[in-house]
């Protein structure tokens, strides 16, 4: 039996949902109750997160290559004396390392919302903010993860689906 307004689980008899507070008029529902915004997305959200991750991940290899070896040595390859070899070699590699991190962050993310982990929903938020100046696709998962995150009404509902999957 679940509560008509939250669909936390209510007992019969039961006056008030012991979780959102909302009187129980009638009957208490039997049906289970409908999957919301969060339940029907983060599974999505969770692949999305992978295969973002995977994609930033390769960028960030190729960066980190070409610093290493390609910028190391353009005065080798008749790059005139006054280019600054030795700064464009580190800002690609720092540039790389960067987003090798932004990618290992986002495997993170995507795996913890996969497993309904508790600390996901605040991580993937937090990389959903960074990731809207990765213009398009960054910018499309990270409207999609604050739609579906966001709201305070999505905290409680992830908050339920930890608590699911943990008893």
């Amino acid at each position: 039996m679940f509560c008509d307004g939250c669909g936390a689980a209510a007992q019969p008899g039961q006056a008030y949902c012991s979780r959102c507070g909302k009187q129980v008029v009638g009957p208490v529902s039997l049906m289970q109750p409908l999957p919301g915004r969060v339940q029907s997305h983060v599974h999505l959200l969770g692949i999305l997160w992978l295969a973002m991750s995977a994609f930033n991940a390769v960028g960030g290899l190729i960066l980190v290559v070409l610093g290493s070896t390609l910028f190391a040595h353009l005065h080798e390859m008749g790059a005139p004396p006054e280019v600054p070899t030795g700064f464009l070699s580190a800002l690609v590699t720092t540039l790389g390392i960067i987003v090798l991190v932004k990618a290992a962050c986002g495997f993170f993310a995507g795996w913890g919302l996969l497993h309904r982990e508790p600390w996901a929903r605040v991580v993937t938020l937090v990389l959903s903010f960074i990731s809207l100046f990765n213009i398009p696709f960054g910018t499309a998962i990270g409207v999609y993860t604050m739609w579906v995150l966001l709201p305070g009404a999505s905290q409680q509902e992830y908050d339920a689906l930890v608590e699911t999957k943990a008893a």
